[in-house]
């Protein structure tokens, strides 16, 4: 054991302590953190801000279609983890926001979304689950 109570000088890096910030995500950690948040439920919607309070029309548009297809959905707040938001963009090769996924599969933003609505497969989609 060393005397420096820092333990700025010793080889083996002090374990992290409750609270303590370890870093930012990157790489594969981020891709493994993305494809869980996806994966988390079988339908998760990617948004700026939270159903109660969206941060954009086009979220809240999602969100109030999602509400009328009487599904539960989770959600994500991309305006809370910068490194989500532009990771989420590059995972799915979709550059905007909300994003919906349904079983892990990116179904589309508000537009796909709005006519998929429009036409009945979005109700047919969920139906499956």
């Amino acid at each position: 054991m060393s005397d420096n109570p820092f333990q700025i000088l010793d080889d083996q890096p002090s374990p992290p302590q409750l609270g303590e910030e370890i870093g930012e995500t990157q790489g594969s950690d981020l891709q493994k953190k993305i494809q869980s948040l996806t994966n988390c439920a079988d339908i998760v919607l990617f948004m700026k801000g939270n159903p109660q309070s969206p941060q954009c029309g086009f979220s809240a548009n999602a969100v109030g279609i999602l509400n009328q297809m009487g599904k539960p959905f989770k959600t994500f707040d991309i305006l809370s983890d910068i490194d989500v938001r532009q990771g989420l963009k590059e995972y799915s090769n979709w550059p905007t926001y909300p994003q919906l996924y349904v079983k892990g599969e990116l179904v589309g933003g508000n537009d796909i979304l709005m006519e998929m609505h429009r036409e009945g497969n979005l109700q047919k989609l969920f139906d499956t689950l």
